[in-house]
């Protein structure tokens, strides 16, 4: 491991072993809290016949998960986590308990409790935790036989099953139920319109990811459509959807289709102040992508403002985004060794060195 790391760095052994900084181990950086969600994903009170006394108030629990939800949307994912297992505690007795007219809404909020949790679980890596999340969500969707819960379940499915490698079957369920929802999307429907959307973004980068670049349009028009269709940059079921957001995964698709010069115009479409109050890693993703387009023309100057910008944008997300640490990692690897550039400082902040 040491003469690989030597061999990139252009230095000699000894002074990897005795230089002021080294790399931290690679993989996701640990999350405080984690442990406790992966113990309350290890119980299952119901088959024991554990069962809450409390009263559940749908309403309280709705307005908790909205707040997770905002939270996670700011990037705020460690205060998130900390308090993921209380908010899905509070909120399973919704599934079992709640009856009359109450039910659907009740299963609505257990499933957007459920999806809140999958996307955060699959932005720190755990994937094995994000897919049972995930199907829980989908599970409890089905029983709220609702068009919005079932969207926004397969959302969190699709990404989930890509984080843990297995595009084909993230994107088959992407393109079909995008397909399903927009067939249900009118102008006065603007929450099916955005999950409708949503899917169809998720789908063109994944079309991206394996190099589909006439797929990957298609489907980025697709949503294009239904952006129209909406009318606004709103935030409805929490999927960030609009016109810029589209936009912003114009530049998202192109670095999957590894298309730097693509990647560059399509950001000058892109006026990320135009999104909805609280989207800031959706502002930062901007920064990211054209970070990692200035890293493939090895202007490593200005990959570094953008990576900067989006640190000083979202904080946790440099930290936690797969593409930002490898992205800060090829940077080191090409710049003489120091420990007091800017590249330095941010990599420790980052978690890529010691």
């Amino acid at each position: 491991m040491l003469l690989d790391l030597a061999k990139v760095l252009n230095v000699e052994v000894e002074a990897l072993t005795g230089q002021p900084w080294q790399y931290a181990p690679s993989g996701s950086p640990l999350v405080d809290g984690l442990d406790d969600v992966r113990r309350f994903f290890g119980r299952y009170d119901s088959l024991l016949g554990v069962v809450s006394d409390d009263q559940v108030d749908v309403v309280d629990v709705r307005q908790r998960v909205n707040a997770a939800h905002r939270a996670y949307q700011a990037a705020e994912y460690e205060r998130v986590v900390q308090d993921l297992p209380a908010l899905l505690s509070l909120a399973d007795p919704l599934r079992s308990t709640a009856s009359g007219g109450r039910r659907r809404d009740a299963l609505a909020s257990y499933v957007n409790a459920y999806a809140m949790a999958a996307k955060l679980l699959t932005k720190m890596g755990a994937a094995d935790l994000a897919l049972l999340s995930a199907d829980r969500a989908a599970s409890a969707a089905v029983d709220a036989d609702s068009a919005e819960s079932r969207g926004v379940a397969a959302y969190q499915v699709v990404c989930a099953l890509l984080r843990a490698d297995r595009a084909e079957d993230a994107e088959g369920l992407a393109v079909q139920m995008a397909e399903v929802m927009e067939r249900e999307a009118r102008p006065e429907e603007p929450v099916v319109v955005s999950v409708a959307g949503a899917l169809w973004l998720i789908a063109a980068v994944i079309a991206g990811r394996r190099t589909d670049r006439g797929e990957a349009w298609r489907r980025l028009n697709q949503a294009e459509t239904l952006a129209t269709m909406l009318g606004q940059d709103g935030n409805f079921a929490w999927t960030a959807f609009g016109p810029t957001n589209v936009a912003i995964h114009r530049v998202s698709v192109a670095a999957e289709l590894g298309d730097p010069a693509e990647a560059i115009r399509a950001a000058e479409a892109v006026d990320p102040e135009r999104l909805p109050v609280g989207l800031n890693s959706r502002r930062a993703q901007v920064h990211l992508d054209l970070a990692w387009a200035q890293v493939q023309r090895k202007r490593d100057a200005d990959a570094l403002l953008h990576l900067m910008e989006a640190e000083r944008t979202v904080p946790e997300m440099i930290r936690y985004n797969v593409m930002a640490r490898e992205l800060v990692r090829e940077m080191l690897a090409r710049q003489k060794r120091s420990t007091t550039s800017a590249l330095h400082r941010l990599a420790v902040r980052a978690g890529v060195l010691d």
